[in-house]
């Protein structure tokens, strides 16, 4: 029998006005504005705004906006002391999803309002970095460094996660990577937020869970196992051997290739022009082993099996990390960061209908392909599983039966017309046919049976007894 194990591709699930893929085209659209645009002439704040409100904000409106985030960005003295129980080489994952889903705790979660749910956008967005940067100050047993107010969001992560306050060049590269991964429409961790957010449970829980969703390696994942990737590689002139022994292995290379995109992705575009640059500001060799990478794939894919390939977002967001001094383990969490802005935009539109008719509670339908063990099936052996109390208290026995005669006509299909359900009574000719009609007139259709477990039985029963 066939599995319907497609991953949701290509099933639409919810309509949205936060952000559409072209695929075909490489083209990736933030409430009506190309991310290339954006990547050139906004920020990660306006971003967000433009997210979470569906318009760019005027001045007063960005300041304002812009305010609130900063003055959220503290987090709770009693979680920072938590996280030092902690084991310090716990997943930065898990402990992002553990303290994400605090916030619930710590603070009130009336979510009956939109402006209420944009508040708590804003709490997220501003107080992930503060977690981020914490964990690795705390692991590494180094003092807290405290939000500073008059740095950007991006500025302040670094400065909180580094002690230093970024060079003008350094903080806009790391704005430009905020913009690139803030959202992508209905990816799996988006998906979790709006599955979870359709329940009614509130932002920090969606939060949580698409923190949870983000964690695997096939998704926010992928750009650490490319660094880890580079690393192995190290040098320009091991690409061509690597990349031909993941091939005759048919293993993936990760950061090629993408589930939508047929095409370049526009974010690995940037990505690989800002590389460039930081490869060029710090001497360091990553951009040049990434970009080999890349076209040993493309020629290698081209040649072994006649198809394109292209980079995605991934490929060369990793090395721009590591140069940018993110350690590897925090390339997720940093996705993360930037990705609250979306999944609070998601969050908001699928909580009160933006894009639909109205709310709607996520139930997709799913096609057994399992065992039946009823009273009108049999299990993988062809032995009859009984369905009455008596059968059932007696199946062990009925197995050993060498003188049953009969079996059902297939597993999930009704009993076969000489069945000896279907004739009322079973085969007097076997010792459990003797018993049966002898013992247990409950089987006989004229037989009346009262009492609410008999009535389930009944139910269930191919003659209704």
């Amino acid at each position: 029998m066939d599995t319907k194990n497609i991953g949701l591709r290509n099933i639409e699930v919810a309509d949205t006005r936060i952000s559409f893929i072209d695929g075909q085209k490489g083209k990736l659209i933030y409430r009506g504005f190309d991310i290339l645009d954006l990547t050139k002439n906004s920020n990660y704040e306006e971003t967000c705004y433009l997210l979470l409100h569906d318009e760019l904000p005027t001045r007063d409106e960005y300041d304002d906006f812009r305010a609130s985030l900063s003055k959220a960005r503290t987090i709770p003295k009693q979680m920072q002391i938590n996280m030092g129980n902690w084991r310090i080489d716990a997943d930065p994952m898990d402990a992002l999803q553990a303290f994400v889903a605090a916030f619930g705790g710590y603070y009130d979660e009336e979510f009956s309002s939109k402006d209420a749910s944009y508040e708590r956008a804003i709490n997220l967005i501003a107080k992930i970095p503060t977690i981020i940067a914490s964990w690795q100050r705390i692991r590494n047993k180094q003092e807290i460094v405290h939000p500073d107010s008059n740095l950007n969001h991006a500025a302040n992560f670094l400065y909180m996660l580094t002690g230093d306050k970024p060079e003008p060049e350094i903080e806009k590269i790391f704005d430009v990577c905020l913009i690139l991964h803030a959202e992508h429409t209905l990816n799996a961790s988006t998906f979790a937020a709006r599955e979870v957010a359709s329940t009614r449970a509130h932002m920090y829980s969606a939060a949580s869970a698409a923190v949870g969703a983000l964690s695997g390696e096939l998704h926010g994942g992928a750009n650490y196992e490319v660094m880890r990737m580079l690393l192995e590689i190290e040098n320009e002139d091991n690409v061509e051997s690597y990349i031909k022994e993941k091939f005759a292995r048919n293993e993936r290379i990760m950061g090629m290739g993408h589930a939508v995109y047929k095409t370049i992705d526009p974010r690995s575009q940037v990505l690989k022009e800002l590389s460039k640059r930081l490869s060029e500001k710090t001497g360091q060799p990553w951009y040049n082993i990434t970009n080999k990478v890349e076209q040993t794939t493309v020629d290698m894919m081209k040649k072994t099996k006649g198809m394109e390939i292209f980079p995605n977002v991934d490929l060369y967001s990793a090395s721009v990390y590591y140069m940018l001094g993110i350690p590897m383990d925090l390339n997720t969490p940093v996705f993360a960061m930037s990705r609250a802005a979306g999944w609070a935009a998601h969050v908001i539109e699928e909580k009160f209908a933006e894009a639909a008719p109205k709310p709607m509670l996520y139930r997709p339908k799913a096609v057994y392909v399992g065992k039946y063990a009823g009273p009108q099936g049999i299990d993988d052996r062809h032995r009859w599983l009984g369905s009455t109390p008596w059968a059932l208290s007696r199946r062990s026995r009925h197995r050993q039966d060498r003188d049953c005669r009969f079996r059902c006509s297939g597993r999930d299909q009704p009993a076969a017309a000489g069945h000896p359900w279907n004739q009322g009574h079973w085969p007097a000719e076997t010792r459990l046919g003797r018993r049966a009609n002898d013992r247990h007139q409950s089987l006989r259709p004229d037989r009346k049976i009262r009492g609410p477990a008999n009535e389930r039985e009944r139910a269930g029963h191919p003659q209704g007894l």
